[in-house]
């Protein structure tokens, strides 16, 4: 006797319809974050954009949501794969009931309430907050790089761009000269209907980039006029090597560059390489790695960022941490003293950290008070210092954002928007801590 297989006869049709629910397994993210969303959430921001009765009705706001967050947390960041997910996968049907809106629909939702979605963030984390995952113990912070929507070969310094608009303009000049010298060759060759003075289609490109070049120089020229005026009202230049030249001369360093794609994106140093990108921040609490503050900048340098990374922990949860580690990127002596005054025990590393090494590889002699102190804490506390905690706290973050959801690249451009975009991917990663925890 043969073989007995289960029944498998894919065209027979369902005596009763199944529920969403019935798609995946009970304790699923899918239904955990809708969930979430649909019932723990204030989403009164969003909901009150939509008035009057006209039109076609929209796509429920909520659901809409829910679906751009689930999406984020399982790493499909484009509208057009979002799309594509909510007909072919059964997870995303559980968040959308079965709709299924098109990939215009997602990113016009996207772009009209970011806004309102980057204050989704601190709602999160209270939720966050109330399920015990965040202790706000010990605080490690940390800077990671992200590619922005745009490339580093589409960047030009400001000496090329002088050097290169006198060329173009040079080159459109004679252009323009031939043109008018065969004014009658041309109406043979476009017709009657033509008057022959037209731009030719192969004079349009340089033209378009030399009025690119020209905005660009422009940007940048401006900027140095108000790194300038800056000056004015201050005692001594501050910032980089190129912002003080600008508060000097008024004038763009020859070497300083403008991106033509994301003017507000910058090239900074990551690893040893060059992107055209963003200075993403991140402060994250020891408890369960959740991210209680973030911020995003487009310079290279991180100083700046840990005031106001913990000014938006006290802000947000309504205390302050009690320890706070951090890299050598964040030292200073301003930044070490509010920490002091602020009664915040403190782990900032005063130099470069080689793995095994218990002191800092600097043998540099600090001159502040501040850090001489820090310096003597964290070699005094050895292989026990307190420090060790942040490799173990907020690198693992990013490592989770970049490879486990795969948020490598913005689509977004502009530093509003990025931030925006920034904030939401955070939010993604507390509720994937969240519904870990229910």
């Amino acid at each position: 006797m043969g073989k007995r297989f289960r029944r498998w006869e894919p065209g027979q049709a369902l005596l009763l319809p199944p529920a969403v629910d019935d798609f995946v397994p009970e304790g699923h993210p899918a239904r955990l974050i809708r969930d979430v969303i649909q019932h723990e959430l204030d989403l009164s921001a969003i909901l009150d954009s939509y008035e009057g009765r006209r039109g076609q009705p929209p796509y429920h706001p909520v659901m809409m949501t829910a679906l751009l967050l689930y999406s984020y947390s399982v790493g499909v960041f484009s509208s057009r794969k979002i799309a594509r997910a909510c007909a072919e996968r059964v997870d995303f049907m559980v968040v959308t009931a079965l709709e299924k809106p098109d990939f215009r629909t997602v990113n016009d939702f996207r772009k009209r309430h970011l806004e309102a979605l980057e204050g989704l963030f601190v709602q999160v984390l209270r939720l966050c907050d109330r399920s015990g995952l965040v202790k706000l113990g010990h605080v490690a912070l940390d800077g990671t790089k992200v590619q922005a929507n745009a490339s580093k070969h589409k960047a030009m310094s400001y000496e090329r761009m002088c050097a290169e608009e006198k060329r173009l303009e040079a080159e459109v000049s004679e252009w323009m000269r031939r043109a008018e010298a065969v004014d009658e060759e041309e109406d043979e060759l476009f017709g009657p209907d033509k008057s022959g003075d037209e731009t030719p289609e192969w004079m349009k490109s340089k033209k378009t980039r030399l009025a690119k070049i020209r905005e660009a120089k422009a940007a940048l020229e401006e900027e140095a006029r108000e790194e300038a005026r800056k000056l004015e009202k201050s005692e001594k230049p501050s910032g980089g090597k190129k912002r003080q030249h600008m508060q000097k001369t008024g004038e763009p360093p020859a070497k300083m560059q403008r991106n033509f794609t994301d003017p507000d994106s910058t090239i900074l140093r990551d690893r040893g390489t060059y992107l055209q990108g963003y200075n993403c921040q991140a402060a994250v609490d020891s408890e369960a790695q959740v991210i209680v503050a973030r911020s995003l900048s487009n310079e290279q340098q991180d100083q700046t960022e840990l005031l106001p990374l913990l000014n938006q922990v006290r802000r947000h949860l309504r205390r302050q941490a009690a320890e706070v580690s951090a890299d050598a990127g964040y030292c200073n002596e301003s930044n070490l003293r509010e920490l002091s005054r602020r009664g915040i025990r403190g782990y900032v590393a005063t130099g470069k950290h080689k793995h095994g090494k218990v002191a800092p590889e600097s043998s540099r002699n600090w001159s502040g008070k501040w850090t001489r102190a820090m310096a003597t804490r964290i070699s005094r506390g050895g292989r026990r210092s307190r420090y060790r905690l942040r490799k173990y706290v907020v690198e693992p973050v990013f490592g989770q954002i970049k490879e486990c959801m795969g948020f490598r690249r913005f689509l977004l451009r502009g530093l509003e928007n990025v931030t925006r975009e920034w904030s939401l991917v955070c939010t993604a990663h507390n509720l994937r801590k969240l519904v870990q925890a229910l």
